[in-house]
This record gives structure tokens, C-alpha cells and sequence, in this order.
């Protein structure tokens, strides 16, 4: 009984000799790239960056950069505060919701710790604030002098250094 052995055609056994090399050419790929990290020193930065992110926008991300550049501190976080002042009869509290922000030192990590331990102390002192004061000063608030007197109180809390400026992100009272 003569057997016939089935052979692939040319075209398969191409196709199949390419997928080899290409699976080589990535293997030595990631061999020679293992190798390049471990020579490379430390402190070198990427090579590429995927996602077209140039040195102007990391300025404009806030992202830190080895010059001294700053990022917001947003940690405070947005707050609803009702307003515990002298009310008149019959009148409902007035209630401001709020978030604050500042500019920081990104390489100051001291400071960065000093700043995440105070939340609690910047969100009391942001409440205390609002929550004291008179319902006809709310219609007319100064916001600056609003900003000028919770910086005052957030830099009495601060030992390793000082916040320069405060931005309301947002300030909206609800009557």
C-alpha cells in the first residue's frame, strides 16, 4: 500500500519562515534593549516620548521639570460650607461651595509632606472662615481680602515654608 505524504504548499511555508524571523527580530529587540538599560546611567531621561508631549506643554501641565518649576496644590479639595453667622428670622443659611488652590515648589519635597499632612487644618481653617461670617457680608464678599486672610492663617500653620498666593477655583454662595 503506497502512502502519499500531503506536503504544504510553497506559499505556507513562506508565510511560516516569515513569522520565524519577525519572532527572532523582536526577541533580539528586546534583548538589545535590556542591555542599553543596563549600561545606561541613572539619571538620563527617556529616549522618546509617545503622545507628542514637548517641553512647552510639561510647562503648561504643571508637571515638574529639574529647573525649579511649580505645581498647583489642589489637595483641599472642593467644599460645601453653611454659613453659621447672625441669621434674621425666618432666613434659611447660606451655603458657599468652594475649592481653593496654590502654586508650590515641585522640588521642595519637604514642604510637599508639610502641605499633604495639613489638609485637615487647611479645610478647617477654610470652614471656620465662611461658616463665620455675617449673611449680609456674604452678598458683598471681598474675595481678595477673603484669599488675603485664609493665606494669612494657612502660613501661621506652615514651619517649612510659605504659600505666596491662593486661587478660588471655585466660589459660588447659595442663598
Amino acid at each position: 500500500m503506497k502512502r502519499e505524504i500531503d506536503v504544504p504548499g510553497n506559499k505556507l511555508i513562506i508565510f511560516y519562515r516569515v513569522i520565524v524571523v519577525i519572532m527572532l527580530l523582536l526577541v533580539l529587540l528586546l534583548i538589545f534593549g535590556s542591555l542599553y538599560a543596563l549600561v545606561r546611567s541613572r539619571g538620563s531621561g527617556p529616549l522618546f516620548r509617545i503622545g507628542g508631549g514637548g517641553h512647552n506643554s510639561a510647562v503648561n501641565q504643571g508637571e515638574k521639570e529639574d529647573n525649579g518649576a511649580y505645581n498647583i496644590f489642589s489637595g483641599i479639595g472642593k467644599m460645601r460650607i453653611q454659613n453659621a453667622g447672625k441669621q434674621t428670622a425666618g432666613q434659611e443659611p447660606a451655603v458657599i461651595v468652594i475649592s481653593i488652590s496654590f502654586p508650590y515648589n515641585a522640588d521642595d519635597r519637604p514642604f510637599i509632606e508639610e502641605l499633604a499632612s495639613n489638609i485637615g487644618e487647611f479645610r478647617s481653617i477654610t470652614t471656620n472662615y465662611f461658616a463665620n461670617l455675617p449673611r449680609d457680608k456674604l452678598a458683598s464678599l471681598d474675595e481678595e481680602q477673603a484669599k488675603a486672610d485664609i493665606l494669612k492663617q494657612y502660613n501661621a500653620l506652615l514651619r517649612l515654608g510659605r504659600i505666596e498666593t491662593l486661587y478660588f477655583g471655585d466660589l459660588m454662595i447659595m442663598e
